[in-house]
């Protein structure tokens, strides 16, 4: 049987999501997941059980796993925006460690798609995937975008005003900005990333809780200058559908291609992130408004956005234009899973990926030295 097979998970050892996915599994039946600290397989060599089924989790959170991640020798500012590209560089050496590791374990086996992990955190190839995929998303500027000066330059060759300037590798909103230009040189631009600078002038971005709006073009153009080294994706800024006087977008749990659970996302800002003070907006009333046709369409382009990737489950943010007359994907999330509370037939979504394995909804190859025994 599926259970009988070693469990491990790849997370942050005390942390919410791995304590609900342990709950999960006491609630399920299977046996304690064996976890593997994140600090561990991103400073070096790992081992796994035979026939394991192994689930990666979110590195966030944790101040070892960033340094080992990001190289650095000094401990970095969990707080700071940037270097977001150096983390990237070493998620993506830490998952080919982790996926050589599984590899030599006889009948172990991967939940997640290494490679689709690294892609999913990367913006610019997320959606580019998506995109020819006939995903619907928004249209993006091509890049490599160098700075601030070459952004309003090719805004202006395509006729953008507003546009959504995102870290290529960032997440939880993290130095995204909702920019805005209008004649006579106006700007504005909305951000997490509170600009703040040293003795010398120098910029630093700190996230922030608080939203920030900067005015000044000198102040946009150093925000936008200081994330630029990490890579940028800039996707055109498009209308979003309303509900009981807010902005909404959702939050879409895919599980075994599914999509099982939902968080309405409800903001008066262009950011609806739910960390950032957002609320959460009620589902049913949206959904008895929008009308089952409509609302079986989104969900169905949420399930194609998942299915672009193979692994076990994703966090598709999903956006309808006013009036639920067309969808696009926001971003699709490798760790989009944690939405505490929200239950499809009494499973929350860690419940959910158990039980998509335990049917066999996603089948996992069998153990071979489960069968010779």
């Amino acid at each position: 049987m599926i259970r009988e097979r070693p469990l491990v998970v790849v997370g942050v050892p005390g942390n919410r999501r791995l304590e609900l996915f342990r709950a999960a599994a006491a609630a399920s039946g299977w046996a304690e997941p064996v976890v593997l600290p994140w600090r561990d397989l991103a400073s070096g060599p790992v081992e796994v059980p035979d026939d394991a089924l192994v689930r990666v989790d979110s590195p966030g959170g944790d101040v070892a796993t960033e340094r080992s991640l990001r190289g650095w020798d000094r401990d970095p500012d969990p707080y700071r925006a940037e270097g977001t590209g150096d983390h990237h560089t070493g998620f993506r050496s830490a998952l080919d460690r982790l996926a050589e590791t599984v590899a030599a374990a006889p009948g172990a086996h991967l939940l997640q798609d290494v490679d689709d992990l690294v892609v999913m955190c990367d913006k610019r190839r997320c959606h580019a995937r998506l995109e020819a995929a006939g995903v619907p998303v928004p249209p993006a500027l091509a890049g490599p975008l160098g700075g601030y000066r070459a952004l309003r330059e090719a805004m202006e060759e395509r006729r953008w005003r507003r546009v959504f300037v995102k870290p290529a590798h960032g997440s939880s909103a993290s130095g995204v900005i909702a920019l805005a230009t209008a004649p006579g040189g106006r700007v504005s631009a909305v951000t997490s990333a509170h600009l703040t600078r040293d003795g010398q002038g120098r910029p630093a971005l700190f996230n922030s809780l608080r939203l920030c709006t900067y005015t000044r073009e000198e102040d946009v153009a150093a925000v936008v200058d200081a994330l630029a080294p990490d890579g940028l994706h800039v996707e055109r800024w498009v209308p979003k559908a309303g509900f009981a006087g807010k902005t909404i977008d959702l939050r879409v749990v895919v599980t075994a291609g599914k999509a099982r659970h939902v968080v309405v996302r409800s903001s008066d800002s262009p950011m609806t992130n739910l960390h950032l003070g957002n609320a959460r907006g009620d589902l049913e009333a949206l959904r008895a408004e929008v009308g089952p046709d409509r609302w079986d369409e989104a969900m169905a382009v949420a399930e194609a956005a998942a299915g672009c990737f193979a692994t076990l489950h994703a966090g598709v943010d999903l956006m309808a234009t006013p009036g639920w007359r067309s969808f696009a994907i926001c971003e699709v999330n490798a760790f989009g899973d944690l939405i505490p509370g929200v239950l499809y037939e009494g499973r929350d979504t860690y419940a959910e990926q158990l039980h998509a394995l335990d049917t066999g909804r996603h089948p996992v190859p069998a153990a071979p030295t489960a069968r010779a025994s």
